[in-house]
């Protein structure tokens, strides 16, 4: 499924920028998400991390690990704990699809953001292949090259 259109009263909650340098995306799904109270409280306060976070298939399930939410900071005892386990809510089809997807050699599935949609808490998970080393040195050697041709063509204009 494509990103949401920013025209779509969204809000960005956290992005998990490290993702599109370590992995080649293949494919994206939006999820909603199951949060209990406090949980959105934070992320409408923006204290998520998303950096060592990924989504895993159980039993026809999908779901999101080690998502760090910080504790709501007006919360009392009965806070939420910052790395629990967190619902995906995906058609049937879609978890069909990425479980598939996942058995197949070095592919995951990893977050690449999170954000409100018509006041819902959504995650954009991708399917995504790791890089080699090599691969991320070629990939900023071309961002270099293209930044420094339009860095030229700017100065000439």
């Amino acid at each position: 499924m494509a990103a949401p259109k920013e025209g779509d009263s969204t809000k960005l909650i956290a992005q998990n920028r490290k993702a599109r340098h370590d992995y080649l995306i293949e494919d994206t799904f939006e999820a909603g998400l199951v949060l209990v109270g406090t949980e959105v409280k934070s992320c409408r306060a923006g204290k998520v991390n998303l950096a060592d976070s990924y989504a895993t298939v159980r039993d026809g399930e999908a779901w999101l690990m080690q998502c760090h939410i910080s504790p709501y900071s007006h919360g009392n005892r009965a806070n939420h704990d910052p790395i629990r386990p967190r619902k995906l809510l995906l058609k049937r089809t879609e978890i069909e699809k990425l479980a598939a997807k996942v058995a197949q050699d070095g592919r995951t599935l990893v977050p690449l953001r999170l954000y409100f949609k018509h006041g819902l808490a959504k995650a954009e998970i991708a399917i995504a292949r790791g890089k080699k080393a090599y691969d991320k040195r070629a990939a900023q050697a071309t961002r270099d090259a293209e930044r420094q041709m339009r860095r030229e063509l700017g100065r000439r204009r």
